[in-house]
């Protein structure tokens, strides 16, 4: 009994000590861990990410400005650019890159998802960035600046592109001969060719990659300060298009602008000329409020916007006044060369010939139309407003002073004159016309109208005969009474409604 009482305190003190080691495990855990362990969430560094998969225009450039203002606002280590574009506008991407010069913060472009591209515009905004990443299968280059439609530039735009794109290599301190080349003979590199010329930083496949790549990297920010990029492990905080931007990006287009110019035009010219349920209307001013979004975005021409203004002059005058559509044919130039003159070639955005030549025969042909409606339309009597309301009616004459009177009809009181006999309180009558704002009316049109309506269809035939007048004829036997006429004359068949009456004169009413 003893050593079983023994065995069971030596076992319980065993345990004892068990539990006080795993406490003492714990504590001590819970003690070291926060200063040597990983670093908590709230300590991780965060990060800024955009993702710019479209070409570069003023409404991407107001992105990027608002993302760098809030990295700087937010404390963020870095803004990080995910980065796959044809190019795009020369404006915006000199907006781009002078924010990145002024930003406090990092910025790191990363040039992906694989097959990606910073072409053009691009390639500038990825030499400007503090730290380059580029995905495999991904290049960067092609920046000759070009027209809308490819063609050539002037010497003086490619010099200009060409000096920034060596100046922010040397800033960076990247290849200036590489970056002379992508502007003057439009040269590319892969990602291979970009890291062994030092123009990309490293190599990634995803985001959390190009952060360990960025990490450590000593960079210059703005104020010629230097600071080590810390940003592996960074919480990432999204910053993309909202849904505002994103339809002002497709609207964005010189082509898509013009269209939506023409299109609103042609709506409120044809709401003015045949004004209806106002579906024209409605279309046209919701196509001009799109198209004044896109010219809030596109370097617009004070001279193409006078010219647009004088082809939409012509157009309406040809609809309000037609004649041999030289107002239209005028028109249709002039929309032409507003197409032409309405956007800064020289930002290489202008609207497509074979564009602007096909709705500028569109609009003239639908002046035409709408002129010819218009014509049209005048000739036409009106039945809501003036005498044509009135014309035809049948009135009731509530005062009456021989041939004129005065009626009470939709809503007003009018003032009557009859065409024919007298008019009489309480009597119908029919409206034949209107003398400034007297009623013409004609009494007889108004009692025939009203006889006529109160006979059935089938008894016409028979009230035809019944009214007409009774010729002498042999006598006819008849199922009525027979009445006998004056002296001399042969007995008569009593009239009965709906028979015929014949013999002698005209036969005596019966008393009954």
């Amino acid at each position: 009994m003893t050593a079983r009482r023994a065995a069971a305190s030596r076992l319980l003190a065993g345990l004892l000590g068990l539990l006080a080691v795993l406490a003492g495990v714990v504590s001590a855990v819970a003690l070291v861990g926060p200063a040597s362990g990983a670093p908590r969430p709230d300590d991780a560094p965060r990060v800024l990410v955009t993702t710019l998969a479209t070409p570069i225009t003023p409404v991407v450039a107001d992105h990027v400005s608002d993302g760098l203002r809030r990295a700087r606002d937010g404390g963020h280590a870095a803004y990080v650019v995910e980065l796959d574009t044809p190019g795009g506008l020369v404006t915006a991407m000199r907006d781009i890159v002078g924010d990145i010069l002024a930003s406090e913060v990092p910025v790191v472009v990363h040039v992906s998802p694989a097959g990606a591209r910073a072409g053009s515009a691009g390639a500038i905004i990825s030499l400007a960035s503090h730290v380059l990443v580029m995905a495999p299968g991904t290049t960067i280059g092609a920046a000759t600046p070009v027209g809308l439609e490819g063609e050539e530039v002037s010497d003086k735009i490619v010099n200009d592109a060409a000096a920034q794109a060596v100046a922010l290599a040397n800033l960076r301190g990247r290849d200036a001969e590489f970056a002379e080349d992508i502007v003057r003979d439009g040269r590319s590199a892969t990602l291979e060719e970009a890291l062994a010329l030092g123009v990309a930083d490293g190599r990634a496949i995803d985001l959390a990659g190009a952060l360990e790549v960025a990490d450590g990297l000593v960079v210059t920010v703005a104020g010629e300060r230097e600071l080590t990029v810390r940003t592996a492990g960074a919480v990432v905080e999204r910053h993309d298009l909202g849904l505002f931007r994103r339809v002002l990006q497709v609207l964005a287009d010189p082509n898509l602008t013009f269209l939506l110019l023409t299109l609103g035009t042609l709506g409120l010219i044809y709401e003015l000329t045949t004004p209806g349920v106002g579906v024209a209307g409605s279309t046209g001013a919701v196509a001009l409020v799109l198209a004044l979004f896109s010219l809030s975005v596109l370097p617009v021409d004070a001279v193409g916007v006078l010219l647009l203004v004088v082809a939409v002059a012509l157009f309406a005058a040809e609809a309000f006044a037609p004649g041999v559509a030289g107002f239209a044919f005028g028109g249709a130039v002039v929309l032409v060369l507003a197409a032409f003159f309405l956007f800064d070639s020289s930002e290489g955005i202008s609207v497509d010939p074979a564009a602007a030549v096909p709705l500028a025969v569109v609009m003239a042909v639908a002046a035409i139309l709408a002129g010819r409606v218009v014509v049209r339309t005048r000739h036409l009597p009106s039945t809501a407003t003036g005498a044509d309301l009135l014309t035809g009616r049948t009135v009731l004459v509530d005062q009456a002073d021989g041939t004129a009177g005065r009626t009470f009809t939709e809503g007003s009181w009018w003032s009557v004159r009859s065409t024919g006999p007298t008019l009489v309180p309480g009597g119908e009558v029919r409206v034949v016309g209107l003398d400034g704002l007297t009623l013409l009316v004609d009494p007889a049109a108004a009692l025939g109208a009203s006889r006529a309506a109160r006979i059935p269809e089938d008894d016409v035939g028979s009230a035809l005969v019944a009214d007409a007048p009774v010729t002498p004829g042999p006598p006819v036997v008849s199922d009525g009474p027979v009445v006998a006429g004056p002296a001399g004359d042969a007995p008569t068949t009593a009239a009965v409604e709906g028979s015929t009456v014949s013999g002698g004169t005209e036969p005596r009413k019966d008393s009954s």
